[in-house]
């Protein structure tokens, strides 16, 4: 066999390799399925977390809780308020708009 047969062939082989390993690889690796949960801003009395399967949880009386300085705008500071507790529970920010805020985690 000549030398460039013998290239062209072991480049086919390798490039068949790496082919095969990557479609193979792609149906073991599976993607991460997320929950989320909205923060939707309604005042501070009326504020609620809709949580993963619909349930609706009512936080006002938990931001009447916290003390917000004079100076600080009321709802970035009790949005930013809830979405630190929910850090706790293992959720990160994904998105926002101008009432809710949008924060997902890995389903456990």
């Amino acid at each position: 066999m000549n030398p460039k047969n013998l290239t062209i062939g072991i480049l086919l082989a390798a490039f068949g390799v790496a082919l095969a390993s990557k479609l193979f690889s792609a149906e073991t690796q599976t993607q991460p399925i997320y929950e989320y949960v909205t923060i939707r801003w309604a005042g501070r009395d009326n504020t609620h977390v809709i949580r993963p399967g619909g349930h609706v949880e009512f936080i006002g009386p938990e931001l009447r809780k916290a003390t917000r300085p004079d100076r600080a705008d009321e709802r970035s500071f009790y949005l930013n308020l809830t979405m630190n507790g929910l850090t706790k529970d293992g959720f990160e920010f994904a998105g926002i708009s101008s009432d809710d805020i949008v924060m997902k985690r890995v389903r456990r």
